[in-house]
């Protein structure tokens, strides 16, 4: 049972009616649109559409919502059967009549097609006529291919939509067919109903695919796949089948036919992460190249996980015995991380674990994703004893020695970088980036001389003072 914005919907189609084999796509579908597109044509002989959503006796309405009529004897409908749309409002004719009738073509000939319809019962008093329905599918000509009759519809405490149903099979001469739906009670005390999502698939014998060695869905690391064969198989009904395996990646929404995948196996190809949905289709050998006479499998699922996305950070220079954190990084839910070796280390399982190490060191980040999918990476951690600053550079454009840097001093130090000139201006300053001073300022190239610059730390290391020679 599905309960959509207050409003209930079951499925009351008769199991003698039903089709008893697999089902293809629906290949039309009647929604009544939404605003004043109310889609395909239809008639409604023994009644008159008003713009009303509280038509009275003998009339109808296709509208988004209807609320208060008669003094609020009807269910307050807020929305149609899916909440995106409109549906059809019928007030019953005081005598029993055809409420709608539409000729509708592109179904396939000779082929075995399940209908079915929502209908809601809109009075609220178990004392008012029932709404009483015989759905009747025919040949333009008249000719009767099936019928079903719903019986009394009874009133139910809340708006609740149900679904009715049954299948036919067309002509071999002429596949269209008239939809016609007659209302077999009397008007005037009750018998006012709701009609939405009128629904046309194909029926054809029991289709079944699956895995070979597997479940129908299987969840696997982009590195990790194999050649998954799909079996697909048939019960007798079908004089020349002909078939064709299908893939979608948006959960079955787009379905594309696999070139060349027409036998009963297919062996599966690899592919790139993302969930990937596959079925095996069937139709006639005269009818297979359209889609609205192919009935399909169930789903088949294959979900090819990505690596966990993961960096273990840029290369490190530190200070001997200085704790420095580890600037990892990874994207993607769930996954466990461990470092190697966990020398000096705060933890292995941190994302982001601080390191103390006196020695140069190698370490390796391996994560894994719930799905069991692995990545690694490594930093090189290089530990110096103190930061050289040099103290002359000659930014000449020869190539050599144009810049002034100070090797080994981390940019995830945070460290504070300035440089003066002798009337004390700031002339140059870098925080928690690397060093590379041209001798510009504002991109002015500044004189030949003597320069002060500091370097101030935000852990309690002492700050570093001393000048540059700035040579031309």
């Amino acid at each position: 049972m599905i309960l959509l914005q207050g409003l209930m919907g079951s499925s009351f189609l008769a199991a003698a009616q039903l089709c008893t084999g697999s089902l293809g796509d629906p290949v039309i579908n009647i929604t009544f649109g939404s605003g004043s597109n109310f889609g395909p044509p239809f008639s409604a002989p023994g009644y008159n559409f008003v713009s009303s959503s509280c038509p009275t006796d003998g009339n109808y309405t296709v509208t988004t919502a209807t609320n208060g009529c008669f003094g609020n004897t009807w269910h307050n409908v807020n929305a149609d059967h899916t909440g995106n749309g409109n549906f059809m409002l019928v007030n019953a004719s005081f005598q029993p009549a055809d409420f709608f009738v539409s000729t509708l073509t592109g179904l396939c000939p000779n082929t075995t097609y399940e209908f079915s319809a929502w209908i809601m019962n809109v009075l609220i008093s178990p004392g008012g006529i029932q709404p009483d329905i015989t759905f009747r599918i025919e040949t333009p000509s008249g000719t009767l291919l099936n019928q079903f009759n719903t019986g009394g519809i009874a009133v139910t405490s809340i708006p609740a939509w149900k679904q009715y149903g049954f299948f036919f099979t067309t002509t071999i001469g002429n596949p269209d067919i008239v939809l016609r739906m007659r209302n077999n009670a009397p008007g005037g005390l009750g018998n006012d109903l709701a009609l939405d999502d009128i629904s046309f698939r194909p029926c054809g014998p029991v289709l079944s695919s699956s895995i070979q060695g597997s479940s129908d869905e299987v969840n696997i690391c982009v590195y990790e796949q194999t050649g998954y064969t799909f079996d697909g198989a048939i019960s007798p009904g079908f004089l020349s089948p002909v078939f064709q395996w299908q893939v979608s990646i948006d959960s079955g929404a787009i379905w594309k036919d696999i070139p060349g995948a027409t036998m009963l196996n297919y062996q599966r190809t690899l592919t790139t992460s993302g969930n990937y949905f596959y079925r095996l289709t069937v139709a006639e050998s005269g009818n297979a190249g359209i889609a609205a006479c192919r009935v399909s499998s169930n789903l088949l699922t294959i979900n090819v996980h990505p690596r966990p996305s993961i960096s273990a950070g840029p290369d490190k220079t530190i200070f001997a015995g200085m704790p420095t954190a580890l600037a990892a990084t990874a994207s993607g839910t769930t996954i466990n991380f461990n470092w190697s070796p966990p020398d000096f280390l705060s933890s292995i399982t941190e994302l982001n674990p601080l390191t103390s190490t006196d020695r140069d060191i190698n370490y390796s980040l391996a994560a894994v994703s719930e799905f069991g999918c692995t990545n690694q990476d490594q930093v090189f951690v290089k530990v110096v004893g103190g930061i050289f600053i040099p103290t002359a550079f000659t930014p000449n454009n020869d190539g050599k020695n144009d810049t002034w840097r100070i090797p080994f001093l981390d940019p995830q130090l945070g460290a504070t970088v300035s440089v003066y000139n002798r009337w004390g201006q700031l002339i140059y300053q870098v925080t928690g980036a690397e060093v590379v001073w041209d001798g510009a300022y504002k991109k002015i190239p500044q004189p030949a001389g003597v320069y002060i610059y500091q370097v101030r730390f935000t852990d309690g290391t002492p700050a570093m003072k001393g000048t540059v020679n700035l040579i031309r």
